[in-house]
């Protein structure tokens, strides 16, 4: 994996859970704490997706950056991101009391 790979799922993770904090109020942490879980979320989500599509691992590994490439990349990152931002809301949620934030 090169940084170029690297750098294109942190920031489709940084978006995809501040996509998912906006879509979801009841699990926003807010629009820096959505973004920081995005970003972890993203490179792990970017990660799995290149291990189990072998044609992104290869390509991200190869250092290419074709379109369908940075496309995986990005869809790897934004829902790893989404869904890391969901799980910390829930676990928040849950320590909180069990409250809704409204």
């Amino acid at each position: 994996m090169d940084i170029v790979t690297l750098i294109i799922q942190l920031v489709a993770g940084a978006v995809g859970g501040n996509v998912a904090g906006a879509a979801l109020k009841q699990y926003n942490l807010g629009t820096l704490w959505n973004s920081v879980v995005g970003i972890v979320g993203g490179g792990i989500g970017g990660q799995i997706l290149g291990a189990i599509v072998p044609s992104l691992g290869a390509a991200a590994a190869s250092g290419s950056l074709d379109i369908g490439s940075i496309i995986g990349q990005v869809v790897g990152g934004g829902v790893g991101g989404g869904v890391l931002m969901v799980i910390v809301g829930i676990i928040k949620q849950m320590m909180a009391g069990g409250q809704k934030a409204q």
